[in-house]
């Protein structure tokens, strides 16, 4: 092997050490499988893991060792009786662009790995799907399943959905409405401003605002609307002087990552007081970055929140915390857990199927997984998701919750070492959840 394979290998050892023992180990393995034909089941993270969102990255990798952590806990994934093979991540540097994915891709296609996970970025998505989507058609005999944990935009369900791609996370139409729960009895808001990332899901979540608000407080005025480029604004006080210029009592935004900490953080010394509708405002930083300034005006929509009510909730984060005592390691996500158990319980399935039909032991191909996961329903720490054939839309209950102090009531736990958490207002169950779909799936 070359010196700059060992010099990168050097490298990744580094940043996996700061996981603990346990993670270290588990990732290590991860990393060298891909390399090997070692009878692990590998799925490949191909995520932000560099530059101005690597964090959003590795706070994916973090869930994700921990969810195979638990699979191998119990053995492993069963493909045939008696026989239980490992789960592994393996890291691929996505930096955040869609040609950069499609590379990470092919080079998972040529470690021999067809499960592949992603989700931070829309348009990343969306460039995978279809590369997906020509692969499988023209390998059919190596074809890839695509699991999204995080990209929201509602056209991957629904005009773009693919029988190839499986969404975990609740798309933005469904966030929208949740926050529009809470939105609809704010008497204190009366006008809105705008504002989110200039790509593709950033758009949806403007357009769906635009659209919720007009059925559900139509006497809420848009005072502002503004596109900002995405991972490119350092200074995000002009924005923040636009707004209080424009009178809004109330922000609504899908930004994430560094983008949102650095809006609300010149939110607050910009001095703006009003409130932010936000997707993603209960951690990778924004709560330390507003500080007093969000106590009962920063809101967040989420499928679980670490202050969820339930001993079985608690549990469930006292456990994270523990597996990562590391504050700045903070941010799981329920999701991704059961992501990863809807995998394991569909190779389960699927490689009964085959059995049953070539009485053979065989991991079964993506097209069986699929059908498998199509059935998907899974529920861990009392939280419960089940996937939609008909869209591969995953379908979960939602929260919604408000920044307080931590010790606050309702708030025993704080985000990131803080001192500050969120406080549970609203909890849909999934059929509240629910919204209507237009996918046409073509099925192979």
């Amino acid at each position: 092997m070359t010196h700059a394979w060992h010099a990168g290998r050097r490298q990744w050892l580094v940043r996996a050490a700061a996981l603990g023992l346990a993670g270290w180990m588990g990732a290590v393995s991860a990393q060298s499988a891909a390399g090997r034909g070692d009878g692990a089941i590998r799925l490949a993270l191909i995520e932000t893991l560099s530059g101005p969102f690597g964090n959003t990255g590795e706070a994916v990798f973090r869930n994700l060792v921990w969810a195979a952590e638990r699979v191998n806990a119990r053995g492993g994934i069963e493909v045939a009786p008696g026989v239980r093979r490992p789960l592994q991540i393996v890291r691929y540097d996505s930096k955040g662009q869609p040609q950069e994915a499609l590379s990470a891709l092919q080079a998972a296609l040529d470690d021999g790995i067809t499960l592949i996970a992603q989700g931070n970025s829309s348009a990343v998505a969306a460039a995978l799907i279809e590369a997906i989507n020509r692969h499988n058609e023209r390998e059919p005999q190596r074809q890839v399943l695509f699991l999204n944990y995080s990209a929201v935009d509602p056209i991957l369900t629904n005009e773009r959905c693919s029988y190839w791609h499986f969404r975990f996370d609740a798309h933005a139409d469904m966030r929208m409405a949740a926050l529009m729960s809470v939105l609809k009895t704010d008497a204190e808001v009366r006008s809105v401003y705008l504002i989110g990332q200039d790509y593709s899901f950033g758009r949806a979540v403007l357009r769906e605002a635009r659209r919720q608000l007009g059925l559900q407080r139509p006497d809420v005025r848009i005072v502002g609307e503004e596109l900002h480029p995405m991972a490119r604004i350092k200074d995000f006080l002009p924005y923040v002087t636009k707004i209080k210029a424009s009178g809004a009592q109330a922000v609504i935004t899908g930004n994430w990552g560094n983008d949102l900490t650095l809006l609300v953080r010149a939110a607050r010394e910009g001095g703006y007081d009003g409130k932010f509708y936000t997707f993603y405002g209960n951690a990778l930083g924004a709560p330390a970055a507003i500080g007093e300034a969000g106590i009962g005006k920063v809101i967040a929509v989420a499928d679980w929140f670490p202050n969820a009510p339930g001993a079985e909730s608690r549990r469930f984060y006292e456990a994270f915390r523990q597996r990562f005592p590391n504050p700045a390691d903070d941010y799981v996500h329920m999701r991704m857990q059961l992501m990863v158990e809807a995998l394991a319980q569909a190779i389960e399935a699927a490689a009964r199927v085959e059995r049953s039909r070539d009485g053979m032991a065989v991991l079964p191909g993506a097209a069986s997984i699929a059908r498998a996961l199509e059935q998907a329903d899974v529920t861990l720490a009392g939280q419960r998701l089940r996937m939609r054939a008909a869209d591969h839309q995953a379908q979960q209950p939602l929260m919604v919750a408000v920044m307080d102090r931590q010790g606050a009531p309702g708030v025993p736990f704080d985000v990131e070492g803080s001192g500050y958490g969120f406080r549970v207002l609203q909890q849909l169950d999934a059929a509240a959840a629910e919204q209507p779909h237009t996918c046409r799936m073509a099925r192979p």
